[in-house]
C-alpha cells in the first residue's frame, strides 16, 4: 500500500486551544484521525507528523523524496504554519527532493494579516487548499491521490 505523509508545522500541536475562532476546536489528534480515515477510504496509508522545528520538517521532506523515488510514497500534504511566510529552506527542500506536495491552511490566509498573504511554499507546491477548516486535510489527501493516478 502506498503512503502519503502529512506534515504539520509550528504551533499546530496547539490545535483545539489556539485561537479556536480561527482554527476551530478540533485537536491535532482529531486531524490525524481524519487523515488516517480518509487515507484508508482511498486505499493509502497516511503517516502524520508535526514539528515546531524547520530542520526536522526539511529532513522529513528529504525522506519523503527518497520514498517517492522508490515508489513507496505518493507525496506530501503539508500545513507549514508560519513557515509558509518565512521559509525559503522548505521551498528548496520540496523542489530539491522532487516531492509532489499539497500546501494546506486551515484558515483563509488571504483574509488575514497582510504578512500571511505571501507563501514561499506555493511556488513549489502541486496545489493549495486554504480556508476550508480541518476538512481541507481530507480534500488535500484526496487531491494528492487523484493527481498521482
Amino acid at each position: 500500500m502506498k503512503k502519503i505523509l502529512v506534515l504539520n508545522g509550528p504551533n499546530l500541536n496547539l490545535l483545539g486551544t489556539r485561537e479556536p475562532a480561527t482554527y476551530g476546536h478540533e485537536t491535532l489528534a482529531d486531524v490525524e484521525q481524519l487523515c488516517k480515515d480518509t487515507g484508508k477510504s482511498l486505499g493509502v496509508e497516511v503517516d502524520c507528523r508535526q514539528s515546531n522545528h524547520e530542520g526536522q520538517l526539511i529532513d522529513w521532506i528529504h525522506e519523503a523524496g527518497r520514498e517517492i523515488a522508490a515508489g513507496r510514497m505518493i507525496g506530501v500534504v503539508m500545513n507549514p504554519g508560519a513557515y509558509t511566510h518565512t521559509s525559503i529552506a522548505l521551498h528548496d527542500a520540496i523542489k530539491g527532493a522532487s516531492v509532489p506536495l499539497i500546501e494546506l491552511h486551515i484558515s483563509n490566509v488571504h483574509a488575514r494579516e497582510e504578512f500571511r498573504h505571501h507563501s514561499y511554499i506555493s511556488p513549489a507546491a502541486r496545489g493549495i487548499i486554504v480556508g476550508l477548516g480541518v476538512k481541507g486535510y481530507a480534500l488535500a489527501i484526496e487531491a494528492l491521490v487523484r493527481v498521482s493516478s
